[in-house]
């Protein structure tokens, strides 16, 4: 089966061994996506509307390459140092999936890669067969 690999051009991509997104079949897989900026570096520190927004916005990218689109999107799973912020995340989360709803887990874990991520998010999207 026909493996495609979208990267984002991150150093960790490769020293880590993953891909931000693989497309196999009809079914495109994006990775856990923290807020970083071109750089690599963190967005927004410790802001968890802003941190989802832009999470959302490098997961729309990297279906885009791998010729899905977020109406695709059939699974997120939301990855949060505070299950307070529940709402803000979830009200960012509806902006991007509000119509397309779909299946969604959110999670508090004791922490991310860096203390100053607040949400990491991974989403799952079945493309039609003709795309």
């Amino acid at each position: 089966m026909d493996r495609r690999r979208v990267s984002t051009g991150t150093e960790w991509e490769p020293k880590v061994g993953y891909s931000r997104a693989i497309r196999v079949g009809n079914r495109v897989l994006v990775s856990g996506t923290t807020a970083t900026d071109d750089d690599g570096n963190p967005v927004a520190p410790g802001d968890p509307e802003v941190q989802t927004r832009r999470a959302l916005e490098i997961i729309r990218d990297a279906l885009e390459e791998a010729g899905a689109a977020l109406e695709d999107v059939v699974r997120t799973r939301m990855y949060v140092t505070d299950a307070d912020d529940w709402e803000t995340i979830g009200e960012v989360h509806g902006e991007f999936f509000g119509e397309i709803r779909p299946a969604a887990t959110m999670v508090e874990v004791s922490g991310l890669i860096g203390p100053e991520y607040v949400v990491e998010i991974e989403a799952e999207a079945v493309v039609p067969a003709d795309a």
